[in-house]
C-alpha cells in the first residue's frame, strides 16, 4: 500500500474514533475552560506532546495555562482547572498528578480511552476518545503503535476544542498572532 492510501486509512480512522466523542462532554469540558482562573495540563510521553500542543493553543488564544512539570508551573488551587490525557489511564504518574490536582481544590478533568480507569474514575469531568486498546487497533486494520490512534484523536479533537474557542471569543488570527513566540 502506498503511503497515501496509510494517510486514508488514518485519516478514517482518526474520524470515526472523533465521532464516538460526547457533545455533552466536550461541553462541559469547554465552559469548564472558560471559567477556570488558570489551567493545568499534563500528560507523559506521546500524550504529554498532545498536551503540550494544545497548552501553545490555549496561550495563543489568551488564557492563562501551564504544563504540569515545567519549571515555572505555579502550584495549582480552586478555580484552576487540571487536564490530564492519558490513553491508558493507568500511567501512575498522572494519576499522581490528577489526585494532587484534587487535593488542592483544582476541578480535573481526563482525556482516555479507559473510562474505568485509575484517572478515568478519579477526574471531575471525563471525555472518551477511543483508539487506544488493542481491540481499536485491530477493528482499524491499522498496524501502528499501540496508542497512536489515541493521539491522533486526540489531538484532532482539542485542535476542535480550540476552533470552538476561537468562535466563542472572536479571536482574531492577528491577535493570536501577537502571543506567538518570537525569541526563536
Amino acid at each position: 500500500m502506498a503511503v497515501k492510501g496509510r494517510i486514508a486509512r488514518l485519516a478514517k480512522g482518526i474520524s470515526e474514533h472523533c465521532s464516538r466523542i460526547d457533545e455533552r462532554s466536550t461541553k462541559r469540558l469547554i465552559d469548564s475552560l472558560e471559567c477556570a482562573n488558570r489551567v493545568f495540563i499534563a500528560g507523559a510521553g506521546r500524550s504529554g506532546l498532545v498536551a503540550r500542543a494544545f497548552a501553545m493553543r490555549l496561550m495563543h488564544l489568551g488564557f492563562r495555562v501551564h504544563v504540569v512539570g515545567e519549571v515555572t508551573t505555579p502550584g495549582a488551587r480552586a478555580g484552576d482547572l487540571l487536564l490530564v490525557i492519558s490513553g491508558s489511564g493507568e500511567t501512575n504518574s498522572m494519576a499522581c498528578v490528577l489526585q494532587r490536582g484534587k487535593d488542592h481544590g483544582a476541578k480535573t478533568a481526563a482525556i482516555t480511552s479507559n473510562p474505568k480507569s485509575t484517572i478515568g474514575k478519579k477526574a471531575s469531568m471525563l471525555v472518551y476518545v477511543g483508539g487506544k486498546s488493542a481491540r481499536d487497533l485491530a477493528r482499524s486494520g491499522l498496524k501502528v503503535p499501540l496508542g497512536t490512534p489515541f493521539e491522533l484523536s486526540s489531538m484532532v479533537f482539542l485542535d476542535a476544542v480550540i476552533e470552538e474557542l476561537v468562535h466563542r471569543h472572536e479571536k482574531t488570527a492577528h491577535e493570536m498572532h501577537l502571543r506567538h513566540a518570537n525569541l526563536e
